[in-house]
């Protein structure tokens, strides 16, 4: 029978592993060990070690050139698992879809995974320049408009800890995260959305809402974006910005009755 210690070892492996898929974050893009050491601050023997058994398990498979490595069909399973299950996922993407259509630009929904901001669903119109994202692209909670929306709609209480939190994971730097954080704050209360600029890739923006989903009132981010040179703001937020802050409360009813985790 296996002990307590054998226990606790058994999980602090799963959660490393758990640790080295996190650190793709829906790039898509190859990482090498030294990589992905960088980004899970983990020992390089420990990613050594990891990566070889994720591959054998499925988990990650090796990049053209066999250098770095990719997710494998074992990672992808488990996200198309969830996609086809996820009963949120399954009421949201019709309606946002035809928004996305309507507007054509990207939508996205999102909860909070740490500091950043998971797609949990994810719709592009028509004829929009792709931002080469999708379903788990995991993008910066404190420099995104779908970030910044997620945390102006949390409970004062719960946002108060939360940057204390943030203070805490980026020290010195916080400050000047804070007062980017609250300058969107001060524009969600003037007109009930933000608006980013390139927030996350280059050329492009980022109009965000919160919105409340299921009976447990889940604070999640929406949040419209599309890349686009000399773009007029101005038009972006009368056009767009009022749209999806019609959108929100529109998302809201479709999700009021979800009773499930999110």
């Amino acid at each position: 029978m296996a002990t307590d210690i054998d226990s606790g070892d058994a999980l602090l492996t799963v959660s490393r592993g758990l640790q080295v898929l996190r650190a793709f974050r829906g790039h898509r893009n190859p990482l090498s060990n030294a990589e992905i050491v960088a980004r899970t601050g983990l020992p390089k023997s420990t990613v050594s070690r990891l990566t070889t058994t994720l591959m054998v398990a499925g988990y990650l498979r090796h990049a053209a050139g066999g250098r770095h490595f990719e997710l494998g069909s074992g990672s992808l399973g488990i996200g198309h698992a969830f996609l086809e299950s996820s009963p949120l996922v399954r009421l949201a993407l019709p309606f946002m879809q035809v928004l996305a259509d309507e507007l054509n630009v990207s939508v996205a929904l999102a909860i909070r995974d740490r500091f950043e901001m998971l797609y949990v669903a994810y719709c592009s119109g028509k004829n929009i320049a792709t931002l080469r994202l999708g379903v788990g692209s995991m993008l910066p909670m404190e420099s995104t408009a779908i970030g910044r929306a997620y945390m102006w709609g949390l409970p004062k209480e719960e946002r108060e800890v939360l940057f204390g939190q943030m203070h805490e994971h980026f020290g010195e730097g916080f400050q000047a995260i804070h007062q980017g954080i609250l300058s969107s704050f001060a524009e969600l209360e003037a007109s009930g959305t933000c608006l980013v600029k390139g927030g996350y890739q280059r050329d492009t923006y980022g109009i965000g809402v919160p919105i409340r989903a299921g009976v447990r009132k889940t604070v999640m981010g929406l949040n419209g974006g599309a890349a686009v040179v000399d773009a007029d703001f101005t038009k972006v937020r009368a056009v767009i910005g009022d749209r999806l802050k019609r959108a929100a409360p529109e998302l809201e009813r479709i999700l009021r009755d979800l009773d499930c985790p999110i």
